[in-house]
């Protein structure tokens, strides 16, 4: 029997606020859509360089339930992540975008034993603990976390490098035997 027929569907809020807490313990499904500014994200604000007009991630979420072999049906949470934020270029220092797209699917589990006994080679989704007091919205802050590039920096060609004293280091090197106050002394001793 399909258990997805016979579970009412919740639509969840869209106010950050309620997606703290949802019950992913309660015998029905959840679907839902919103966008979240880069404010109502703590700790992505804490690494965004700028805050722009229409910065933040519009976010999708569904569960149902899947038919496990030899099993319960597990629920299932399909997560669909896209938006922008801006962040420093590590070329040239300056303000560069951006932009992510991305989709998880996640198998709810009771426990974190059984988190951890989940088959580590399932590469098409990962295990989330679900409780009754749900945080969604860390969830989803988590997955924006994970997806940012470890270096952001502009697309080739977009930015010039910035200029420092170590990328001229032959430059800098000749620079400092010109300046160098004891050269006048070894050409004073070089002189009869």
């Amino acid at each position: 029997m399909n258990r997805n027929q016979v579970l009412p569907q919740v639509q969840l809020s869209t106010e950050p606020s309620a997606l703290k807490k949802v019950d992913f313990c309660a015998p029905h499904s959840y679907k839902g859509t919103g966008f979240l500014g880069i404010s109502d994200l703590p700790r992505l604000a804490g690494q965004a360089s700028t805050v722009k007009a229409g910065d933040g991630f519009s976010w999708l979420v569904e569960t149902h339930f899947e038919d496990a072999p030899g099993g319960e049906p597990r629920q299932i949470l399909e997560l669909g992540l896209k938006g922008r934020l801006h962040l420093i270029c590590q070329r040239c220092l300056q303000d560069c975008t951006v932009e992510l797209d991305e989709k998880r699917r996640f198998v709810l589990v009771a426990t974190e034993a059984e988190a951890d006994d989940y088959p580590i080679e399932d590469e098409e989704q990962e295990p989330l603990v679900a409780s009754q007091h749900f945080s969604l919205l860390e969830t989803i802050e988590d997955e924006v976390l994970l997806s940012l590039p470890l270096i952001p920096k502009h697309l080739e060609g977009f930015c010039a490098p910035h200029a420092t004293v170590f990328g001229d280091v032959e430059g800098a090197e000749e620079s400092a035997k010109q300046e160098n106050p004891f050269n006048i002394l070894k050409n004073m001793k070089k002189s009869p």
